[in-house]
């Protein structure tokens, strides 16, 4: 990276363990109670406006940080001017490697609200550094990409590690393993998840299936830094601010975007791990750059450890929707969702949920933090007095980062859960993009069958200058 003056390999000899490490707590926080100024984490933040932003307020809430840097690529837009009011103290930067370079000494953690695929590069210099992370989730662009920073988290053991599905933290993350533990969920042998809100993509014209018509880039935004390892594009307004979620290029789609939030449970407490096949079922409006209108898809999960095979079927699309047991009920929205740059979410005959089916039970759910319920209700009832307590959270997915930085804590959604998760979504981008079957071994990673999907797992070579991101 010699325009920037400097190595990754070189800085990180310089500072990395110089200061980077925060002091540890002797004494957990109370449920509310703000730290000192002295004890909390000096957290930098890369990527401060739209989700990044919300990130930001909900980590400092907790009263458990202090904002020591803002990072991003335009600082002068307007989604990033609240964040830049709300701290106007705090040093800016554009490039989190000179961030970094300047002030690697005074930063415990980082917080990465960017982008899909501008997650892995930030870190991964993170890691390299020993500072703890809190990435949004999918926590990586690509398979490969996750692969890289599940094996280097595995390398950082004293690194703080935090995948953004907040719901990971909060009741459907208790509950789900405590019903686990306690025997009530159990032979499990078919999972439907389903996202019917409308993407930003469906609008488009069916006949465009292409990038769009180059645009004079902002004055405030470094264009060529927003596009950091990615094969060079020009400029569009539907590349940028949330629309960069409609492309191959850059986002991981609907998958990526509700995914996280809608098969967490089950892919850990179930220990679905990796998939053998995927089959895309259904790919409405299928074109080489960005996502289908509808998707439905099959993923073959292999049998685990005295658990039975299990079939998990993905929907996204307004009307795409699986079909609903006798019994069903209501679908309602969680309301802790967080809305999306768009506005509000629009009002849908099936709201984001899975089923989950067993081999005597059926199981109801929603996103986020929304808990599960049986199905029909007078089975519900008939087992009420069978359910175990579910422990209360003790903290929400920001408290629980900011608390494990401190070593109070440990996080729910590392790498090494949040890793194998975006693993399984980016498989089906793949079969989404090739529109085929996919045959994948697990236990060598690759896939068998398609010589051009396989090459989907790492994607494009970085451009030059990203190169030492992907040497471990």
């Amino acid at each position: 990276m010699k325009p920037h003056g400097f190595s990754r390999r070189s800085f990180i000899q310089q500072t990395a363990l110089a200061g980077g490490y925060m002091a540890l707590s002797s004494s957990l926080l109370g449920r509310v109670k703000s730290a000192s100024a002295n004890n909390r984490v000096n957290l930098a933040c890369i990527g401060i406006g739209n989700r990044g932003a919300q990130i930001i307020r909900d980590l400092y809430e907790t009263g458990q940080c202090n904002i020591v840097a803002l990072c991003d690529v335009d600082m002068g837009a307007k989604h990033t001017e609240g964040i830049l009011r709300e701290f106007p103290d705090a040093p800016r930067f554009t490039d989190f490697r000179k961030m970094f370079d300047k002030m690697g000494s005074a930063i415990d953690a980082v917080s990465i609200g960017t982008p899909d695929f501008a997650h892995f590069a930030a870190t991964m210099l993170a890691l390299d550094l020993g500072k703890h992370v809190y990435v949004e989730k999918p926590l990586a662009h690509t398979f490969h990409e996750n692969e890289l920073l599940i094996q280097k988290a595995r390398r950082s053991p004293k690194v703080v590690t935090q995948m953004g599905n907040q719901g990971h933290s909060e009741a459907s993350y208790h509950q789900f393993k405590a019903w686990k533990n306690a025997g009530i969920i159990k032979d499990v042998t078919r999972i439907d998840v389903h996202m019917n809100h409308p993407r930003r993509w469906h609008k488009w014209d069916p006949a465009m299936a292409g990038f769009p018509t180059p645009e004079d880039i902002p004055a405030t935004l470094d264009w060529d830094l927003w596009q950091m390892h990615t094969v060079g594009h020009f400029y569009s307004k539907d590349f940028v601010n949330g629309q960069w979620r409609c492309w191959y290029d850059f986002g991981v789609g609907a998958l990526g975007d509700w995914g996280a939030h809608l098969l967490d449970g089950a892919h850990e407490f179930l220990e679905l791990g990796l998939p053998r096949e995927i089959h895309p079922l259904k790919l409405e409006g299928h074109n080489s750059f960005f996502f289908p209108k509808a998707t439905t898809l099959r993923y073959v999960f292999p049998k685990r450890k005295g658990m039975p095979a299990v079939d998990v079927y993905w929907y996204d699309g307004v009307d795409n929707l699986p079909e609903v047991p006798a019994g069903y009920g209501v679908s309602g929205l969680d309301p802790s969702i967080p809305p999306p740059s768009t506005g509000k979410l629009e009002p849908v005959r099936l709201n984001p949920g899975k089923i989950i089916y067993s081999k005597h039970l059926t199981f109801k759910g929603g996103s986020h933090s929304a808990p599960l319920s049986i199905i029909p209700e007078e089975k519900a009832r008939d087992m009420a007095s069978k359910l175990p307590e579910v422990p209360e959270t003790t903290s929400n997915h920001f408290l629980n980062f900011l608390r494990a930085c401190r070593g109070e804590e440990k996080t729910r959604s590392p790498i090494s859960i949040g890793g194998p998760l975006s693993q399984v979504l980016c498989l089906g981008v793949i079969a989404q993009r090739t529109g085929a079957k996919i045959a994948f071994d697990p236990a060598t990673k690759t896939i068998t069958n398609d010589a051009f999907a396989q090459a989907l797992l790492a994607g494009p070579p970085p451009r030059k200058g990203w190169e030492e991101f992907y040497k471990m």
